[in-house]
C-alpha cells in the first residue's frame, strides 16, 4: 500500500487499542514503525533494478521486525531528548514514558505493513530467507481511496467532535477517540471481507468462461481495481498466451476480446540470453505471470543502433486503471538490450537505461 494507508493505519491502531494513553509517544511509534519498512527506497539511489530486486524483500520480513522495533524506538528518543533540551514541558495528564511497552506495539505496526501490503497483487515475502516465495492477497488495490477516507475519517472527527462540545458545553468523553478508531478498523475489516467474498465470485466468472481460442487453462488469477469491489481484472494463463478480461460480480459477465490475448511466442536466443541475466533472474523470481518477448533491433535510435530488446512483462498489470494504461505502456515493466553476441549491454526498469554491470 502506499505510504498514507500504512500511517493511517498505525494511528488508528494506537488509539483503538488505548495505546497512546497507556505510554507517550505510542502514536508516534506506530505511525514510524507502520511505515518504516519502505525505507527499502533509499535502493532507488543505486539502481532501479536494486530498488526491484530489494522492495518488499528483507524490509519486510518478520526476521527483520525486532531490528525496525528499535530502530523506531531510536527515532522516538532522539525526539524525546530534543523535545527536552528544548526546555518544552509535557502537560500533567501526560502518560508516563515506557520504553519498553513502544519496543512491544511497535511489533504490531510492522505486522499491519506486511498484512497491508499481502492484501495486494504485487506481493510480500515475510518468510525470507527461509523461505523467498512471494504471498498475494490480491483482494485491494495498491491504492485504495476508500481505506484512506475511512482511516482519515476515525482519526479527523475525534478533535472536530471535541471542538463541538467544547461550544455547547457538552462533556468530553475520553473514549471517543479510541470508539472512533475501532470503528474505523472494523470496517476496513468489513471492506476486505467483502472484497474477498467478490473476489471469488470473479474468479467462479473467469473459470466458467469459454476461451477465444480451444486451450486448457493453466492458472487463474485476479487483480483488483480501486473504489469499486465488483469489477476486476482477470488474467488466465493458457499454455500458450495470456488473456486478460474484466470481470463484473453484478451482472455476472466477463469482457474481453481478441486485442485482450498476449500471445507468449517462441523462446528465442535473445529471450533465453536475458533470463538468464541479472534482470532476468531478479524479474522472474517475482513474477506470477511473466511476458517476455523479444521486440527485436532497436529503430531510431543512434544510441542503441545494432541492440535487440527483449521486454519483460508481468500480465497482471496488462489493464487499464486509473491514470495509466497497462495495455500500452505496463507498469513494472523492464527492458533489456542485447548486442550480437547475446549480452546484456544496457537494461530500463520503467525508466531511464543503464548500463548493465
Amino acid at each position: 500500500m502506499e505510504p498514507v494507508t500504512h500511517m493511517l493505519t498505525g494511528a488508528c491502531m494506537a488509539r483503538a487499542c488505548g495505546f497512546n494513553r497507556r505510554a507517550r509517544y505510542a502514536t508516534l511509534a506506530m505511525v514510524i514503525a507502520a511505515e518504516i519498512p519502505d525505507a527499502d527506497f533509499v535502493y532507488t539511489a543505486v539502481s532501479p533494478l536494486s530498488y526491484f530486486r530489494h522492495h518488499r524483500g528483507w524490509s519486510h520480513t518478520f526476521l527483520w521486525m525486532p531490528l525496525w522495533a528499535a530502530i523506531t524506538v531510536g527515532i522516538v528518543y532522539a525526539w524525546h531528548r530534543w523535545k527536552t533540551r528544548a526546555s518544552r514541558p509535557q502537560p500533567k495528564d501526560a502518560p508516563p514514558l515506557r520504553w519498553g511497552f513502544l519496543f512491544g506495539i511497535c511489533f504490531l505496526a510492522l505486522l499491519s505493513h506486511i498484512f497491508l501490503d499481502w492484501t495486494n497483487n504485487y506481493g510480500v515475502r515475510p518468510f525470507a530467507p527461509f523461505n523467498p516465495r512471494w504471498y498475494q492477497g490480491e483482494i485491494v488495490f495498491v491504492v485504495e481511496p476508500v481505506m484512506v477516507i475511512i482511516l482519515g475519517l476515525a482519526l479527523a472527527l475525534t478533535p472536530l467532535f471535541r471542538l463541538t462540545d467544547r461550544e455547547i458545553g457538552a462533556r468530553d468523553p475520553r473514549n471517543r477517540g479510541q470508539l472512533l478508531a475501532s470503528v474505523g478498523l472494523a470496517l476496513i475489516v468489513t471492506l476486505w471481507s467483502w472484497r474477498w467474498y467478490e473476489r471469488d465470485k470473479a474468479m467462479q466468472i473467469a473459470a466458467q468462461q469459454e476461451m477465444l481460442h480451444d486451450e486448457p487453462i493453466v492458472k487463474l488469477q485476479m487483480s483488483p481495481l480501486p473504489f469499486t469491489p465488483w469489477r476486476w481484472a482477470a488474467i488466465i494463463e493458457t499454455p500458450s498466451y495470456y488473456q486478460v478480461g474484466m470481470v463484473d460480480t453484478r451482472t455476472g459477465m466477463m469482457s474481453r476480446t481478441a486485442q485482450d490475448i498476449f500471445w507468449k511466442g517462441p523462446v528465442t536466443p535473445a529471450i533465453q540470453a536475458a533470463k538468464e541475466s541479472e534482470l532476468g533472474h531478479v524479474y522472474l523470481d517475482w513474477s506470477k505471470a511473466p511476458l517476455v518477448e523479444d521486440l527485436g533491433l532497436v529503430q531510431n535510435d543512434p544510441d542503441l543502433a545494432g541492440l535487440r530488446m527483449v521486454r519483460f512483462r508481468d500480465a497482471r498489470f496488462l489493464y487499464d486503471v486509473l491514470s495509466y494504461h497497462g495495455r500500452e505502456e505496463s507498469p513494472l515493466q523492464a527492458i533489456a538490450y542485447l548486442d550480437a553476441q547475446n549480452r546484456v549491454v544496457r537494461i530500463r526498469m520503467n525508466g531511464p537505461d543503464a548500463r548493465a554491470r
